[in-house]
């Protein structure tokens, strides 16, 4: 009967720790999720690139939307594991943000890139980011074209573009399983109209 209670207490001692444990994973994704926020429009005020945190090793360098999905969030510089935990992030072998050519963004498919299950082509993605060479909060509207399950070894729509090219990059399949051997891969094109207004 005592080893029955010490057993109990044990138990109930381990799901509180537990419990704390997600509590505080919980309020810490939260806070990073704020200052990631504000970073980012400290950035479109000042027009400078301003970390979410003293020690972060990467900061916010547009926003990505898709309206239909009701989707928003704020994207990061460096598509490092470390960076990542964080939101999705551009690829640091991809075109920069307003650049011309392919712009790929990566992101966790249990959390920032989550959504993307549920994409559907022609679906409208919106890009943000602040251009320093006009001193000013620029748009680009991309139509989903294509939506493909691939080999990780398959780099075809990760590399470079002669035209300008939005695609986004989790691992598949999408959910908390254990395993994701496949990477699903969204590929969209700007607007005309966008793609015109970017030029003036």
């Amino acid at each position: 009967m005592r080893a029955l209670r010490l057993l109990c207490v044990i138990a109930l001692m381990a799901g509180a720790g537990l419990t704390a444990r997600a509590a505080y994973l919980h309020a810490k994704a939260e806070l990073a999720g704020i200052l990631i926020r504000r970073a980012w429009q400290q950035s479109v005020e000042t027009g400078a690139s301003h970390a979410p945190w003293p020690w972060a090793d990467t900061h916010p360098i547009g926003r990505l939307q898709i309206p239909r999905l009701d989707y928003d969030e704020i994207v990061l510089e460096g598509a490092t594991p470390r960076t990542l935990a964080f939101g999705p992030a551009r690829m640091f072998t991809s075109a920069e943000m307003g650049e011309p050519g392919n712009l790929v963004l990566a992101g966790h498919r249990t959390s920032w890139f989550r959504r993307l299950e549920a994409v559907r082509q022609g679906d409208t993605i919106q890009l943000e980011w602040y251009d320093a060479h006009r001193h000013e909060l620029r748009r680009r509207n991309y139509t989903v074209a294509t939506m493909r399950v691939v080999d990780p070894q398959e780099l075809n729509m990760l590399a470079p573009t002669p035209d300008d090219a939005l695609t986004l990059l989790t691992c598949y399949p999408f959910g908390s399983s254990p395993r994701s051997p496949l990477r699903y891969v969204v590929r969209a094109v700007p607007d005309r109209e966008s793609q015109r207004a970017s030029l003036d």
